[in-house]
């Protein structure tokens, strides 16, 4: 098939376009003659200033050469769901993965690879370990880096909610807190009634809760969040002294994972004799930007106070040089470097891995964090009696064998939680449905978060899911871990809890005094 006559014609035109482009600096009317079609494929286009291919697939359409794998064994099971209900009474019920697809960060996008990966284990779980109805589909929602495209997906979704073919109930995965997902969320959950299940999410903000129990409804999560986190750590640490102290902290303005973090360092160092230590990260926080010659500077300043911990509010590539930074002080003093969740980029971080020995130099580094999930907290050694389950991570675990989708391995956690986050979505959309049953609405399914406590719990590989009546998971399992230079991996330190002890045996929510 031509896409352009032969002949003269064709060749005049060639020419008029030739001359118009000359005579109007050339570009803008070259790219609108002849640059390729804006529609990358069936359902995902282009957007934005970098041309980014952004919206929903059902595996068809692969983002990234990465996720292609993945993405063909979800197309698959996909199309089994299909053929398994046709004729049927309950056609399949479909989620969404709504996260970035594509990072030009070589860690982030591995960590993209992993969700995905997570979310297609669900799935085959949730059609292949059960006969509870109705079978999963899957779609992969790219709302561009950042979220800055997730209008145009986010009412993509809308729309397959509406249309009885695809049945959508929920969207699941939301791994970033920043203002454009909260936005999304918003959209999703207060204007359209969408259910949403966020996944490694975990700004305190964008959240229900006492002050606020509508602002997002139809919101569940399954990640602990930032605060959760912090009280965990404490209750781990509590021989850590505030004078002891120093935050660093990122004072860059409209990313809610900082501002949560910042507002709960600050509170577990208050007593501290310095100051926070600030700084501001380039508004793409993958952006390597001039930092290191700020913590450069910052290091003698450290040295010389009294501190012994060090609370640092801030994104990974901005962590990873601050390592390094202090790993060259001058004073032979220990360090604890205390952080969030997002440390977990540090494992599978390429430039990280030359600077392994930045944690052994002087008297050393050890960087702690609160995981969002590790293979260790409920494995085979694990001692605890409640809170989780380790029939749970060995399940996951042999679906990883099963489901020919192994990764190298599951330390960062973002599969895990993942994993947890379409699982939720896929206890809520089949909330006590045995045999054939009518598709749930999306209210039906949004209301189901309210029972997804006490027995009916969801038993995840992070730890036990028992939501509180806001959609928030009550005294989650926070795994402490360290990064071991030696191993250079993600050490499993224990289980905290953030009420300071672990659940009863019925995962129960206390009634608030």
């Amino acid at each position: 098939m031509k896409l352009w006559p032969a002949g003269p014609l064709y060749q005049a035109l060639l020419v008029i376009a030739a001359a118009t482009a000359v005579a109007t600096g050339g570009y803008f009317v070259y790219r609108s003659w002849f640059a390729d079609d804006p529609a990358c494929a069936p359902g995902v286009s282009r957007h934005g200033p970098r041309h980014e291919c952004v919206g929903v697939t059902d595996g068809a359409y692969t983002y990234d050469p990465s996720l292609k794998k993945v993405t063909g064994l979800i197309r698959a099971e996909n199309e089994r769901a299909g053929h398994r209900t046709k004729g049927a009474a309950t056609p399949p019920a479909t989620i969404a993965l709504m996260i970035p697809m594509i990072s030009d960060n070589p860690a982030e996008q591995r960590e993209y690879v992993e969700q995905v990966q997570g979310a297609y284990l669900a799935q085959y779980r949730a059609n292949h370990n059960t006969n509870r109805q109705p079978p999963i589909r899957l779609l992969l929602a790219n709302p561009g880096r950042g979220y800055k495209q997730w209008r145009v997906v986010a009412d993509q979704l809308v729309r397959a909610a509406s249309d009885e073919k695809q049945n959508l109930r929920a969207v699941a995965g939301i791994n970033i807190s920043l203002k454009e997902t909260a936005d999304a969320i918003a959209y999703l959950t207060e204007e359209k009634g969408i259910p949403v299940v966020a996944g490694p999410m975990t700004a305190d903000d964008i959240a229900n809760g006492e002050k606020h129990p509508h602002r997002y409804p139809g919101l569940a999560r399954v990640a602990p969040g930032n605060a959760d986190q912090a009280d965990a750590l404490a209750s781990y640490g509590k021989d850590i002294k505030p004078a002891e102290t120093m935050v660093i902290e990122d004072i860059r303005e409209g990313d809610n994972y900082l501002e949560s973090l910042r507002k709960r360092f600050e509170e577990l160092a208050d007593g501290a004799p310095n100051a926070p230590e600030t700084f501001r990260s380039p508004p793409d926080f993958n952006d390597e930007g001039n930092l290191s010659n700020d913590f450069h500077q910052m290091v003698p300043d450290i040295c010389t106070s009294a501190a012994k911990t060090v609370y640092f509010a801030g994104r990974p590539v901005q962590l990873r040089q601050f390592l390094i930074e202090l790993g060259e002080r001058n004073c032979n003093k220990h360090y604890t470097v205390i952080t969030g969740s997002h440390a977990s980029t540090l494992t599978v971080d390429e430039k990280f891995a030359h600077h392994w020995d930045a944690l052994t130099k002087g008297a050393g580094i050890t960087l702690r964090y609160a995981a969002l999930a590790h293979p260790d907290a409920w494995g085979d050694r694990s001692t605890e009696r409640t809170g989780g389950s380790r029939a749970a991570m060995k399940e996951l675990t042999g679906l990883l064998r099963e489901a020919g989708a192994t990764p190298p391995d599951l330390v960062d956690g973002r599969i895990i939680i993942t994993y947890d986050a379409v699982g939720t979505a896929v206890e809520g959309i089949r909330n006590d449905a045995v045999g054939a049953v009518d598709m749930p609405t999306l209210a039906e399914v949004a209301d189901s978060w309210l029972r997804l406590h006490g027995t009916n719990r969801v038993g995840g590989a992070s730890g036990w899911i028992c939501l509180d009546q806001y959609g928030n998971p009550h005294n989650k399992a926070v795994p402490i871990v360290h990064l071991d230079p030696r191993r250079k991996t993600a050490v499993f330190d224990r289980i905290a809890w953030p009420a300071g002890r672990a659940p009863d045996v019925n995962c129960s929510i206390p009634r608030k005094r």
